[in-house]
């Protein structure tokens, strides 16, 4: 169950960069920075149940890996972030870094 609330744990740490972003482009500024704290909150909860038999090692960097990659994706998907191999590499090699943490563990 750990390993759930470690990747709701890293969901929503993709929330808070994508809501500070929507509040520079949204009229309704103080909603979207009111989500971000919000997912800040949920996402650090979770990632708080999931140390609790996760190695903090592991579960830090699981944790800060799905929300980098997460929002690394939404940052093309949606804001048109810039897009090139060496970005899309080394977006690649975190996710084996993750992908290896998992399978140590």
């Amino acid at each position: 169950m750990e390993w759930v609330y470690l990747l709701t744990a890293g969901i929503m740490e993709m929330g808070w960069p994508l809501g500070f972003k929507l509040a520079q482009t949204s009229p309704a500024k103080a909603l979207w920075i009111f989500i971000s704290i919000l997912s800040m909150a949920a996402s650090g909860f979770f990632l708080y149940l999931a140390q609790r038999t996760i190695p903090i090692g592991t579960a830090y960097a699981v944790w800060t890996g799905i929300g980098a990659v997460g929002t690394f994706t939404i940052g093309i998907v949606m804001f048109r972030d810039p897009v090139s191999m060496l970005r899309f590499l080394s977006a690649g090699l975190v996710v084996i870094g993750i992908v290896g943490l998992k399978l140590s563990h």
